[in-house]
């Protein structure tokens, strides 16, 4: 019984550092520009998706930004107002890849992130880097709890990425006028993701809370990373996306 309490704070633990790396590194860095990171820091939080979800950079900005060029149409990688909530929910990681894969899709929407020397040797491995990192959990923790602690994180892990597609564009409020939504249970969950309908309505700003009752765990990491320059937040100011305006309160909710 201990090791299953320590396997699942350990899991709980993982997936946290994996979703900071999500939202700070891959979406808010990468994906819309709105911080730049340092040499080392680009370097670690690289290191740390790879180890922890195996995802390739490239691609996962490339599923990202053609999301938002083509919100809740037939072209999203992943809208519950095409497929339905459920669906995108159970079925995200397969849309994701099937997006990810596709090499057009790539080519056109992250042009900018050519792949690099380290890329080719090591970091297209996706298999590699979670047998690394699975490996990394068993070494530290032993056998039992550090597989316990990777079969509780990839799940996490998974069902709260597919929930910011589904759920974050399905339930919620809706204090701007798109169709995302901000739920602040879900940004607890997945370091800030949960207030979707913020991002959507100012996707080029580091801070995904817009109100001071919203809560972005996100930004407490941002924060300190700009303190010791090892980061750098490209707009001081809320700034809307040209098309969003506030909703009245009887649409917001």
């Amino acid at each position: 019984m201990r090791y299953i309490l320590l396997a699942l704070l350990v899991g709980v633990g993982v997936t946290n550092l994996a979703n900071v790396c999500t939202t700070v590194y891959l979406h808010r860095g990468l994906s819309h520009r709105a911080i730049t990171f340092s040499k080392p820091t680009h370097a670690v939080f690289k290191i740390l998706i790879w180890l922890s979800a195996g995802i390739k950079v490239r691609e996962w900005v490339a599923v990202h930004r053609k999301h938002h060029a083509h919100t809740d149409t037939p072209d999203d990688p992943h809208s519950p107002a095409i497929s339905g909530w459920k669906t995108v929910q159970i079925k995200n990681l397969a849309m994701y890849r099937k997006a990810a894969h596709d090499q057009v899709n790539v080519d056109k929407y992250a042009k900018d992130l050519a792949p690099t020397k380290w890329d080719r040797y090591l970091f297209d491995y996706s298999a590699l880097g979670l047998l690394l990192g699975a490996a990394l959990l068993m070494l530290l923790f032993g056998w039992r709890v550090g597989l316990l602690a990777a079969f509780i994180h990839v799940n996490y892990y998974l069902a709260g990425s597919a929930a910011v597609n589904a759920i974050g564009h399905h339930f919620g409020r809706r204090p701007y006028a798109n169709s995302g939504t901000n739920l602040q249970w879900l940004a607890f969950v997945t370091a800030g993701e949960g207030l979707h309908n913020n991002h959507h309505a100012a996707p080029t700003s580091a801070k995904l809370a817009h109100r001071w009752y919203e809560i972005d765990p996100g930004w407490f990491v941002i924060k300190p990373l700009t303190w010791m320059r090892l980061a750098k937040v490209r707009l001081s100011e809320l700034r809307l996306a040209p098309s969003q305006t506030p909703n009245t309160p009887a649409n917001a909710a």
